[in-house]
């Protein structure tokens, strides 16, 4: 029985010695690595990596859990707030949205987040994955996210102020 050579015995995990060709002159075939005398090994322009889909979490103002959305790169901010939205109601989570019409909807980066991102937006160019949606700020009120959150703590847990005042 003949050993294999050094090259592909499993301890190497696919690296090359320090002595051997350029890797770019290297070509796996069945057999190992066998050189091509220069010749680069290069993919054709229309065999380039690209994301097909993406996977986005979008948690909703007052939700418990993200709600995941699997979309194209291609697409705008207004259609991943349309199908977070049409995920929410299909799933039936709690607590059931007042509003769940997109155009009174805004994307944020987080709850944090000040500036809201523009619908036309593509997915690809925003650099995130993790988004916050909550309700535009009314004309009448200029209530943010963060103002409505701090209306629902408040209301949800009366008994702090009289926390406040026994200390």
């Amino acid at each position: 029985m003949t050993s294999r050579p050094p090259l592909l015995r499993r301890h190497n995990c696919g690296q090359l010695p320090p002595n051997s060709v350029a890797h770019s002159e290297l070509v796996r075939r069945r057999g190992g690595l066998i050189s091509v005398p220069g010749g680069k090994l290069t993919l054709p322009p229309e065999i380039t990596r690209r994301f097909t889909k993406l996977l986005l979490n979008v948690n909703i103002q007052g939700s418990l859990g993200p709600v995941q959305v699997v979309m194209s790169p291609e697409n705008a901010v207004g259609d991943l707030i349309k199908a977070a939205i049409e995920i929410y109601v299909k799933e039936m989570r709690r607590p059931l949205l007042n509003e769940s019409d997109p155009r009174h909807l805004e994307l944020h980066y987080s709850q944090f987040s000040l500036e809201s991102l523009k619908a036309e937006d593509k997915l690809i160019n925003l650099g995130s994955r993790n988004f916050y949606l909550c309700r535009k700020p009314t004309s009448v009120s200029n209530s943010t996210c963060s103002d409505e959150a701090k209306k629902v703590a408040k209301s949800a847990f009366p008994f702090t102020k009289f926390m406040d005042f026994l200390l």
